[in-house]
């Protein structure tokens, strides 16, 4: 017996046509408004689940910097797009400013709507639906953002920071001293979280909602317990966050060695087919099987400590082998310049630079933007239209590792290092390809 019935919208081609107009128009409303909450992050231009864990990823890194621990809450939601109160939406349309024949239509569009279960040739009665937007359509995440907006400023309120993707939120508090204070600030958020779910007709899970202490391991676990809805939340050891596995020490081994054990899985199964490949066919499927997975939030990578990248580049060495027939104990320097591919550790850092260009461009998301400063002398000088960031000190960062790590610190300083025509290139596609060069030849010195 199945425990899921996930239903699926059988929406016909022309339907879905419309949806596009109207999800143009839609997005072009939201755009000019700046409706939707700030860090919310799914199925918006210039955002994804890379920015959002980066944005994560650099307060946790630099609040452990400081000292302080923080609580990293993963909420989950239930069937989240099937449970949408279909009043609520179309009022949270009219105060974006969708009135007249247009909120007709969104009303139209949510109302009339059936379901059944097929099972081979037999299929229940149907049965109307009151409730949820379509999945698999166009139109459903977009509408998805607009009735999840005001969460973000419940937990806001509270005094917490957050992040949310879709259905996925996050949300995280800071401490250096009484965590018994600090777990009551958070229940007492959560308890807010849950009354703000209820009243929209959204249902928490707190089975399936994980909490994670990063930093001052020395708390007894105790002391932090959290409680949603009368059930104890208690810590994990590692959480899985946007599909990146965070642990309290932000290494990130568990999530490389994870990453590293799919990828050589994946390398093992491409070798059975070398034989039956061309060399071209071999190399796309090396790179949408291994090196999308090298790739997936790569950006996290930047400053680990060698022993921790040196997994994933023997994935990378041993794709490269693949691809060229390579012997075992030949030299990989020359065989990845032949091939032009970057190493883990650089491809991480052209990653970081391509962010950086998007949100200094307003082609990235604005928490991003927030974390870059333009470097502002004092006195005029001739750096003055170089492009340059502003660079954290000793004083603001001083851990060694949290500078080599956290995106405010690592940002600035890739960047600067860049030629200035690269800072200053006119569009992405340049930005790219001249980023991409500078670091293959500064790397291969060639």
């Amino acid at each position: 017996m199945a425990t899921n019935y996930r239903p699926v919208a059988n929406i016909p081609f022309l339907g879905k046509v419309l949806e596009w107009v109207v999800e143009g128009q839609i997005q072009a409303l939201l755009d000019e408004t700046d409706y939707l909450d700030p860090f919310l992050s799914g199925f918006r231009p210039g955002y994804s689940t890379e920015s959002a864990l980066v944005a994560v990823y650099d307060d946790l890194c630099r609040e452990k910097g400081r000292g302080s621990a923080s609580l990293l809450v993963l909420l989950d939601l239930s069937a989240a797009f099937d449970t949408i109160d279909h009043a609520i939406l179309l009022n949270r349309l009219a105060g974006l400013g969708v009135g007249g024949t247009a909120l007709q239509w969104f009303r139209s569009y949510l109302s009339g709507r059936f379901q059944k279960v097929m099972l081979g040739d037999y299929g229940s009665v149907p049965w109307q639906l009151y409730h949820g937007v379509p999945q698999g359509s166009i139109l459903s995440p977009l509408l998805f953002n607009i009735y999840m907006k005001l969460l973000g400023e419940v937990i806001r309120r509270c005094g917490l920071r957050n992040h949310q993707y879709t259905d996925d939120t996050q949300l995280y508090l800071s401490f250096s001293t009484n965590p018994g204070e600090a777990v009551a600030v958070l229940n007492r958020c959560l308890a807010k979280v849950m009354g703000w779910m209820r009243a929209n007709k959204l249902k928490l899970n707190p089975d399936k909602t994980e909490v994670l202490l990063v930093g001052r391991s020395g708390f007894r676990e105790g002391d932090l317990n959290l409680v949603m809805n009368g059930v104890v939340v208690r810590l994990r050891d590692k959480v899985r966050s946007l599909g990146v596995l965070l642990d309290p020490e932000l290494s990130l081994e568990a999530q490389v060695t994870a990453v590293a054990r799919s990828a050589f899985f994946q390398l093992w199964l491409i070798h059975q087919l070398r034989t039956y490949l061309e060399n071209d066919c071999l190399a796309t499927v090396t790179h949408a099987l291994v090196t999308s997975r090298l790739d997936f939030c790569n950006m996290l990578y930047v400053g680990l400590p060698l022993k921790t990248v040196r997994i994933l580049q023997l994935v990378q060495n041993r794709a490269a082998r693949l691809l060229t027939g390579t012997g075992r104990y030949v030299h990989m320097t020359p065989v990845l310049h032949q091939l032009h591919w970057l190493p883990i550790e650089v491809r991480a850092q052209f990653r970081v630079l391509v962010m950086t260009y998007k949100a200094l461009n307003g082609l990235g998301p604005g928490y991003l933007k927030e974390r870059l400063r333009p470097y502002m002398s004092a006195r005029p000088l001739r750096s003055a239209g170089e492009a340059l960031l502003w660079e954290p000190s000793m004083k603001d960062i001083r851990r060694v590792s949290t500078r080599r790590r956290a995106f405010s610190a690592v940002a600035p300083n890739l960047w600067n290092a860049l030629p200035r025509e690269v800072r200053l290139a006119p569009s992405l596609f340049v930005f790219r390809h001249q980023a991409k060069t500078f670091l293959f030849k500064r790397y291969f010195n060639c």
